[in-house]
This record gives structure tokens, sequence and C-alpha cells, in this order.
């Protein structure tokens, strides 16, 4: 499947692809170094779910921040191990999203970050 990683990439350049959106996936993940060094190689700007993308060169991530789900699931853990029961827990989903910007990886691809949306970030990588 990492041949199609390549392949995919190649399709998308001879498309004319102006970005890419790189899904929050297992699979995905466990290929990110790849993913990002042929988003930079093809100068496809992408964006991606996770903010490890995003310190590892991606241009930017929008999405959860893991580390606060993680929290979270070990508090539910701590509650039922206290006794109460699972189905009586409320369902928790995440309500704040995180907006990371890697400005070194917007630069080598030759795109400026209006300011608004720099203001808006979370976390700028310079």
């Amino acid at each position: 499947m990492r041949s199609e990683i390549d392949a995919a990439f190649a399709t998308a350049v001879q498309l004319g692809a102006g970005a890419m959106l790189v899904s929050g996936d297992p699979f995905f993940n466990s290929q990110r170094d790849k993913i990002i060094a042929l988003a930079a190689r093809h100068a496809i700007p992408a964006i991606y779910e996770q903010r490890e993308h995003a310190l590892a060169g991606g241009l930017m991530s929008y999405g959860t921040n893991l580390s606060e789900g993680y929290r979270q699931a070990g508090v539910y853990a701590g509650r039922i191990l206290k006794g109460e029961k699972p189905g009586d827990l409320p369902v928790v989903q995440a309500s704040k999203f995180e907006l990371v910007i890697n400005l070194k990886t917007a630069k080598a691809l030759g795109i400026e970050v209006p300011p608004n949306l720099s203001a808006e970030a979370d976390e700028i990588i310079e």
C-alpha cells in the first residue's frame, strides 16, 4: 500500500491538485513522514487533522487535541474504576479544536499566510 501513496501523489500532480486534505486515519498516521515529504516534493499544500503533522513539517493542522482526548479517557476510566456504570456516563465530544500553522513550510511552498489566519492560530511554528 505504500507504493499506492506514491501513485496517489503522482495522480494528484497530473490532475493539477492545488491542495490536499489528509484525514486522520491509522494508516495515514503511520505514513506521516512519507506523506509530508511527498507533499513538499510535489509542492502540494496539505492540511492534516493532528498537530503532530504540522510539527513534523506539514503545512497546517486543524483538529482536536489528542492529549486532551486521552486525558478525558483517563478521567472516564477512573470514574468507572470507582464504581460508576459506563452506561450512566454522559457521552463526551471534543469541543476544542486547534489550528497549528507551520510558517517554515508555508514559506517553502511560496504561500503567504494571511495575518488574520495567523492571529487565529493556536500555535505558529517558525
